[in-house]
């Protein structure tokens, strides 16, 4: 089925969970996330893989195990799509791309080509272009003062305290939401955020330790 958008009702679902997050609701109402909700985001993985990769989304339910908070549901739906990441909840829908958390020795490689100059250089021009285009280039942490072995003046010292790197846009519910053009918006990002992939593919690569 051709990717349509996600209708109102599939956001409205999210805010009633947020309300109510029980199995009673979920189960009252599952018809509506199948259809609703998982349904649009199936047919858009569907469109997104030939040009951006093998889709997958994250199961609806919380792991509630080492967590004070015991909701069983979480209040969005998510997918991974290649480098990318999308997520609709009832605060719109939101796409990211990059490396959220990287292991010890990529952070190494990473940090090596930061401050090597050649590499270091071309990362903060695409990070200056992402961000001009209005993309969020972050990370999930940040070292508050410079990496052991790194100058606190590095000309690059933002980059060096962070361990990971990503892009990241959001957008508020609209009616675009529910029509195709949440797609063009949706490859629009991923488009503006390949150069960045890129140069964190040719230099942090995988982690060599989750092979062993």
């Amino acid at each position: 089925m051709a990717f349509r958008g996600w209708p109102a009702e599939a956001l409205e679902f999210f805010e009633g969970l947020e309300a109510d997050n029980s199995k009673t609701y979920w189960l009252k109402n599952k018809e509506d996330y199948d259809n609703l909700v998982r349904a649009p985001m199936e047919s858009i993985l569907a469109e997104l893989e030939p040009e951006w990769g093998e889709g997958k989304i994250f199961r609806p339910y919380r792991d509630v195990r080492f967590s004070r908070d015991k909701s069983p549901y979480k209040t969005n739906i998510a997918a991974v799509v290649g480098d990318g990441y999308v997520q609709v909840s009832a605060e719109g829908l939101a796409v990211g791309s990059g490396m959220y958390e990287m292991a010890p020795d990529q952070l190494t490689r990473f940090r090596e080509a930061v401050s090597e100059q050649r590499t270091g250089k071309k990362l903060a021009d695409i990070v200056s272009k992402a961000r001009a285009a209005k993309l969020d280039v972050a990370a999930h942490d940040v070292l508050k003062t410079a990496p052991r072995g790194y100058p606190k003046d590095h000309p690059r010292i933002e980059l060096l305290r962070y361990k990971g790197l990503i892009t990241w846009r959001q957008w508020e519910p609209a009616a675009w939401l529910e029509t195709r053009r949440a797609k063009d918006r949706i490859v629009e990002f991923f488009r503006l955020s390949k150069p960045l992939n890129d140069w964190l593919r040719k230099n942090v690569g995988p982690s060599q330790l989750e092979r062993r």
